[in-house]
């Protein structure tokens, strides 16, 4: 057998042995991925990890008619990093606990809460989890920054843009920001008046504000 004839044969077998030890290929859902795996593909910046004691999501939605009221909370943070180099942020991951969801005194065993995380809503027990990506961050002036990135609820991604402020001293990252979506970009559609008609007194907005304290450490 010749020299070009062997290495053909050394390749067939090879290559089997490979892909044996890779195992099958499985689509991994968005809302279980390691969120600590996804950074800028050219590994710039040096790594933060989120402190989940001190950063936290505060969230507010309201009736359709105003003073018909609403309602406000927390939510907490599971994990998550930020890429900083040279005081400047690169990029991120956030995972959010779902199950962390809370009213504005921090309470979790109530009616509201329990019909917040049902399907109607967030759909907790499917869902436990929400993920945020940094895709791109623009430098305004000083402090201020645009950021980028994909938000992952109950499944679905969309990328959002907000405005935030940042600051690295000392070896800490104190970051600050606010965001509004329509939730039904989410398929949260519970009493929005975009999908239900003669919903009247009773309907809520389609918006839901996030506001965000996050500190990160080296």
């Amino acid at each position: 057998m010749n020299n070009k004839m062997s290495l053909s044969y050394l390749i067939l077998i090879i290559a089997p042995l490979f892909s044996a030890c890779r195992g099958p290929v499985v689509k991994e859902d968005e809302t279980n991925a390691s969120v600590s795996s996804v950074f800028l593909s050219n590994g710039a910046g040096e790594k933060y990890i989120i402190d989940k004691k001190e950063s936290v999501v505060a969230w507010k939605c309201s009736m359709v008619f105003a003073n018909k009221g609403g309602h406000t909370g927390y939510i907490s943070l599971s994990k998550g990093e930020l890429m900083i180099e040279k005081g400047k942020l690169l990029g991120g991951t956030i995972e959010v606990d779902m199950n962390t969801i809370a009213d504005e005194h921090h309470k979790s065993d109530n009616n509201l809460i329990e019909h917040i995380k049902s399907p109607d809503f967030f759909d907790v027990n499917k869902f436990p989890m929400a993920t945020f990506i940094i895709t791109k961050v623009i430098s305004e002036k000083g402090e201020d920054i645009n950021v980028t990135g994909n938000l992952t609820i109950k499944g679905i991604a969309h990328a959002v843009t907000f405005p935030a402020k940042i600051e690295v001293k000392a070896g800490i990252v104190s970051a600050n920001g606010k965001v509004t979506i329509d939730r039904t970009q989410w398929d949260v559609r519970y009493r929005s008046v975009t999908f239900f008609n003669n919903l009247a007194d009773k309907a809520i907005s389609d918006s839901i504000e996030f506001d965000m304290k996050i500190v990160a450490k080296r």
